[in-house]
């Protein structure tokens, strides 16, 4: 049986590197796989998976309104790789669902958690919901302790608080950060006072 897996982490973890090496390996194998990737995230070039230590290869590419079991079922891979996942819309994961379950198609997400908000991206929330198989991918806070948060950086090189949820970036906009760095670097520091007040 077929499963839908959401691999996720913060920014800067490794996903897109874990992505292209699983992919190349069950190429290795003689077996064809389908990469994709969000439309809107083109930092590396448009359809392209890119990670930062410098592999990269072209990938097809979906928008918000793609059918994604129409266009899985038309597909004759052993696996679909799918980068970007937190762009998908909830109905596309429940399409991805669809095709693990009726096509038995191994469909293998990447992708990011939470926002610089520190709020769940529908797709993620979504995948986290519905995947049968949920793997973190870690990584680490300037202090030591795991990143599980990211901030995204205004004009100024401070955090922001505000703005869209979608911002295309790479290091230059986003930090990984511990919660509690997180929380200081977005002036929330937890209050001290005695929670039974």
């Amino acid at each position: 049986m077929a499963k839908l897996y959401f691999h996720y982490s913060t920014m800067n973890a490794g996903k897109s590197t874990l992505l292209l090496q699983a992919a190349h390996n069950y190429r290795e194998r003689g077996m064809q796989v389908l990469t994709l990737t969000a439309a809107l995230d083109d930092r590396a070039g448009a359809g392209r998976i890119a990670s930062r230590i410098g592999i990269a290869e072209t990938a097809s590419t979906f928008t918000t309104t793609c059918d994604l079991f129409e266009r899985l079922r038309a597909e004759q891979v052993a696996c679909v790789f799918l980068d970007e996942a937190q762009f998908l819309t909830p109905e596309q994961v429940w399409q991805l669902a669809r095709a693990a379950d009726d096509l038995n198609l191994p469909i293998m997400c990447y992708g990011l958690r939470v926002d610089f908000r520190g709020q769940l991206f529908p797709g993620s929330a979504t995948l986290l919901a519905l995947a049968d198989d949920l793997r973190e991918i870690r990584t680490i806070c300037h202090c030591g302790r795991k990143a599980t948060m990211v901030v995204r950086l205004d004009a100024e090189g401070h955090a922001a608080r505000t703005g869209a949820q979608v911002q295309i970036g790479g290091n230059e906009t986003y930090v990984s950060l511990c919660r509690r760095h997180w929380r200081e670097a977005v002036e929330e520091r937890a209050s001290l006072r005695d929670p039974c007040d």
